[in-house]
């Protein structure tokens, strides 16, 4: 059937603009990406209100608007932070990769177990972290582990929860918030499949204090996440 004159009239006046469209869509569902945070499951790293900058080449190539991978590019590192989509309902994530396929991954007090190693804690400071409704004292210190280091948390008060052993299946990662008393993560959804990785988070690319009505974080602009 031919396409009736006016609307070959409109794509051709509209071209230029649909074919922005597309490179955008190309470049946003195959490339990079960014994501608003809504949650405070990886404070201190992530704050709510930032909007991360996501590389989807960082490990494969994949089919525009699907899971299906092209080609491997990378394999993904202990210690990245990853977007992801959740194995349960597709919701999309962010969090730390602490093991990969092989690893066996333990938890005992807060304390985080790689195949056997223990990793170790530097203390920082303690402050006061909102969790719902309710403002909570919070213990950070950075985590070395690995031959890696973060900066993690703790909730005062939250009885830790223990986890695993756990040995992580080919194929598959298991992550972890930073804010380890207040993330819903791999304790929870279980392991990830490689074919739900969405990108490696690298840079925020804007930041708001949404409990400051929106308040630039001028500081946060541009920052490295490590």
């Amino acid at each position: 059937m031919p396409i009736p004159t006016p609307t070959r009239r409109w794509l051709r006046e509209n071209r230029g603009f649909l074919i922005f469209l597309l490179c955008f869509g190309v470049l946003r569902t195959a490339i990079a990406d960014w994501n608003p945070v809504p949650s405070g499951s990886m404070r201190p790293t992530i704050l709510e209100g930032d909007v991360v900058l996501v590389n989807r080449l960082a490990y494969d190539a994949k089919l525009p608007l699907t899971d299906i991978r092209l080609l491997p590019i990378a394999e993904p590192q202990r210690g990245d932070v990853l977007t992801f989509s959740s194995p349960t309902d597709g919701t999309r994530l962010i969090k730390r990769l602490v093991a990969g396929p092989g690893d066996v991954v333990e938890l005992r007090g807060n304390v985080l177990t790689i195949n056997g190693q223990a990793a170790v804690y530097q203390p920082g400071d303690t402050v006061l972290e909102p969790v719902g409704d309710w403002v909570l004292g919070a213990r950070r210190s950075t985590e070395h582990i690995a031959g890696g280091s973060r900066q993690v948390q703790t909730l005062k008060g939250i009885q830790p929860h223990d986890f695993g052993p756990l040995r992580v299946p080919a194929g598959h990662y298991f992550m972890l918030g930073d804010n380890r008393d207040n993330s819903a993560d791999s304790r929870v959804f279980g392991t990830v499949p490689r074919r739900l990785l969405i990108g490696r988070a690298h840079h925020i690319l804007v930041s708001a204090d949404l409990a400051a009505w929106g308040r630039p974080r001028w500081e946060r602009i541009a920052a490295a996440i490590r």
